[in-house]
Order: C-alpha cells, then structure tokens, then sequence
C-alpha cells in the first residue's frame, strides 16, 4: 500500500509539473485555410523537412537502395577506417532504437484513435523519412569526433553547433545543440526506456497475472539485463543488436505472415480500408487532418527519422566515406515502417481488434489480434515484445550518454547509467498515459533543433552526395581515394 501510494504521487508530480508544461509548448497548433485545420507544429516541422530533403537530394533513398545492401554486406568494409564498429553493426544499432514497442504498441494506438487510414500515413511518412535519415546519418560522421582511444563521439548535436558557427551564429549554434543534446537525454529516458518498460510489462503481466500487483519486480528485471550491456558501451551494445534485431525482425515478421495467411480473405478488404480511411475517414477520428496526424506522430515516434536519434549510433562506424553510410541509413524506415509498422497495421485491421474499446492498451490490442490467429501466438508474442523492448532501451541508452558526454565535457558517464536504468523501473510501475505523453514530447522535441540544422548543411551535403555518387556511378569507390586525402571540404572534423 506504501509503495502503491508513492507511485501514484511521484506520477502525478511528473504528469503535472513537468509533461503538461512540456506539451503546450512544443505541440502548439498552426492553423491553415482560415483555421478551418490546424497540425501540431512539431509534426509540420518534420513533414516540410522531410520532403525538403527528399527533393534536394534527389530521391538518394531510391537510387541507393541497392548501394545500401551492397554496403551492409561487407563489400565496401575497411579494417583500416576509423570508427568503433560495422556498416552492419551501426544499423543493427540503430534499428535495434527504432525497433521498439513503437511497432507494436504504438501501431495498434494509432489505428484505434485514427482508423485504418493511419497506416496508410504511417507508410508515406516512411517513405519521406527514408531521405531525412539519410541526411542526418551522413551530416553525424561528417562531423565527429574520434578521441585518442579510438572512441566516438558523434551526433546532432555537433553538426548543429557547426552549423550555425559556419552562418556566424556560434551562440544560437551552441544553446541548439545543447537543447537537442538535454532533449535527447529526455528522449532516452522516456521513449527509449519509460515507455518500453512500461509496455512490455503490460504485455508479460497480461500472461502472467501475478505480476499485475508486482510490478516493481518487472522493473527490477528490466534494469538488471539492460545494466548489464549498458556498461559495455557500443561495441557491446552493436555486438548484442546484431544479434537480437535481425532474429526478432524476423520472427516477429513471420507471426504476421501467419496470421495473414490465415485469414487471406480478409487481406483485400483490409487495404481497402486502409485507403478509404486515409482519404474518407469516419467524422469520429477526427477527418482526413485527424488521421494524417495520428499516423504521422506514431510513424515520428516508431522510426525517428528527422529526430536525429539515430545519427549518434551511426557516427561510430568504421569508414572514411559518410555519405555511404547515410546510404546504409535509409534502409532503417524502410525496415521499421514500410515493413514492420506495416505488417503490425495489416494484422490489427485485418483482426478488427481496433473496433473492441475495451482494449485500451495498445500492446493488448496487438496481442489480441494475435490470439486469433493461434492458442500459442500470445506467447510468441511475449517474447518478441520483450526483444524489441530490450534492445530498444540499450540503444537508447547510448544516445542518452553521448548526449551527457557532449553536455558535461566528460568521459564519466557513470551518473547518467545511474539515472537511466532507475527510469527503467518508474517505467514499470507509471500509468500508460503520462509515459507516452512524456515520450512523444522528448523525442518530437529532438526533430527542431536537428532539422533546423540538417537544413542549413544541406547545401554542404548535396554537393558531398554528388561527389560520392559521382565516383560511386563511374569507378565503384572501392579502392579509390577518399576525398578528405585531398581536402576536407566535407570532412571538417578529419
């Protein structure tokens, strides 16, 4: 009863003194056509972004795809480049942070608010996403920084800084990039760990009842297995990733398949739900703006494309060419919302669990559009949920710590560990909601400073892709030299 009240207490503190101040100013609404529609701004700034990118480079995450697979495989890999880890190993990272209950939990939420029709914007989201990925991938290894050991340090939040340094304003360069670098610590701390604990434990305690009164034990689980990688650092943390994330994508995926296969009569029907509800929305989920929204913020919040999350796992790569590896960085919304989010959205529409309003987690939703395909398939489920959740928060730590190091000028990152694996257990034991509003404000909050200055390198960026692609299309860039051997126009930190 003591701990129970406690809880209650520090979560009414959290929701109403930090979540709620927090909301009204990063999700303010800018009205359009004589504020007959209004959209977060957070989630216009990301759009416009998005596009932007995608036009200026020239569709990169179409042209490259192949590139992209050819790159993972190890065709272009040097021992000699510096870095900490693989073309295979940074993405196995950064997906293994994308990869998260956001694919499960946060698909089903978005279509019992939004309709069918949110996974059609979810789908479209992704694909915009691909080249915003791209960029901020490619601008984090143009701008890191190696130390004497060997060790990265890398991210937004370097590239922001120099950014606004190269335009003349250092001051507004260096407040930005420690905005981004304490919202990420945020992000870390709610979507990447709160809201994973917290949904993954309404997931093992739906099968294990017990556990519906105990949940501080959950917690204590959570933050013992994820401190124990969580002290390895990346190579640790891209060890273990490479592992569990092309295990638990797949697996995941053929559950899905399973139930598909099982009820194929329903599959045309369910794309055309899709449709309709994209572009005729029931007037309940709010019209075709309601349904852009929600699926465009849950897409936001599943593959963090433009939110510069990502880019930190990415800059610790072993390579001397960084647009190569923003090419490697497109697959990850192809991969997390073209085909997870996707096949999470076939499954609950095709189910109809989406229709049952006593089902108001969304991590519930999914496995009982799961249970219907087969007695055994919760289970399954279970464990898959737990994965996804696991390598989520490990991920997540990183980005976290990177951030502290930039913040605090140190290598001791020890008080940040601390902090984050004791979220890891108020994650267990909050309610649903003030989690997810805390998630969606840290991590959406990530994308302004980052975009902004994604944006402003752009220029810088477009002209390094055309140099790479260049090579790329007439010799093969295997065996060339590099150009920062020559200058370092795109490689200032080299």
């Amino acid at each position: 009863m003591f701990f129970s009240s406690l809880f209650t207490s520090m979560e009414s503190v959290f929701l109403h003194f930090l979540v709620e101040p927090l909301s009204s100013f990063l999700f303010f609404d800018i009205a359009f056509f004589n504020k007959d529609i209004s959209l977060p701004f957070i989630l216009v700034w990301l759009l416009f972004g998005a596009i932007f990118l995608t036009i200026k480079m020239g569709f990169i995450h179409l042209k490259s795809f192949k590139h992209a697979i050819d790159v993972i495989r190890g065709k272009y890999d040097e021992h000699s480049d510096p870095g900490e880890v693989s073309h295979f190993v940074a993405l196995s990272s950064a997906l293994s942070g994308t990869l998260g209950l956001g694919n499960i939990s946060g698909v089903a939420l978005a279509i019992s608010i939004g309709g069918p029709g949110a996974v059609f914007w979810m789908i479209i989201a992704g694909f915009f996403g691909m080249s915003a990925k791209f960029a901020e991938c490619s601008l984090a290894v143009m701008y890191r920084q190696i130390d004497k050991d060997g060790k990265v340090l890398g991210g937004p939040m370097l590239y922001i800084k120099e950014a606004f340094k190269e335009k003349g304003y250092q001051r507004l360069g260096a407040f930005l990039s420690s905005l981004f670098a304490v919202l990420c610590i945020g992000g870390s701390l709610g979507g990447g760990n709160m809201f994973q604990a917290n949904q993954s434990y309404a997931a093992v305690a739906n099968m294990f009842p017990y556990l519906k009164d105990n949940a501080w034990m959950y917690g204590l689980f959570m933050a013992f297995i994820v401190g124990l990688v969580l002290i390895g650092g990346i190579k640790r943390i891209g060890s273990t990733a490479s592992i569990i994330v092309p295990f638990m994508c797949i697996f995941y995926l053929l559950c899905g398949i399973w139930i598909i296969l099982a009820n194929w009569q329903m599959i045309p029907s369910a794309f055309v739900q899709i449709y309709n509800g994209a572009f005729n929305p029931q007037a309940g989920y709010g019209g075709i703006i309601g349904v852009l929204v929600v699926g465009f913020r849950r897409a936001a919040f599943s593959n963090e494309a433009g939110i510069g999350s990502a880019a930190i796992a990415h800059s610790a790569v072993a390579t001397k060419e960084p647009i190569r590896e923003g090419i490697v960085a497109c697959l990850e919304p192809f991969i997390d919302t073209i085909l997870v989010c996707t096949m999470t959205g076939l499954v609950v529409v095709i189910t109809g669990v989406y229709k049952n309003t006593a089902l108001k987690d969304g991590v519930l939703m999914t496995s009982e559009a799961f249970a219907q395909g087969a007695s055994w398939m919760p289970a399954m489920l279970v464990i898959a949920i737990v994965l996804f959740a696991f390598s989520t928060m490990i991920s997540w730590s990183y980005y976290g710590e990177r951030c502290w190091a930039y913040l605090f000028n140190t290598s001791n990152t020890l008080p940040y560990k601390i902090i984050f694996l004791f979220f890891s257990f108020l994650g267990s034991v909050f309610a649903f909601g003030p989690v997810l509003e805390f998630s969606d404000l840290m991590i959406l909050g990530m994308s302004f400073p980052n975009m902004l200055g994604i944006i402003l390198l752009s220029g810088k960026l477009k002209s390094a892709l055309a140099d790479y692609w260049g090579r790329y299309k007439s010799e093969g860039i295997k065996g060339l030299e590099p150009i920062n051997s020559v200058n370092n126009e795109y490689y200032p930190n080299s």
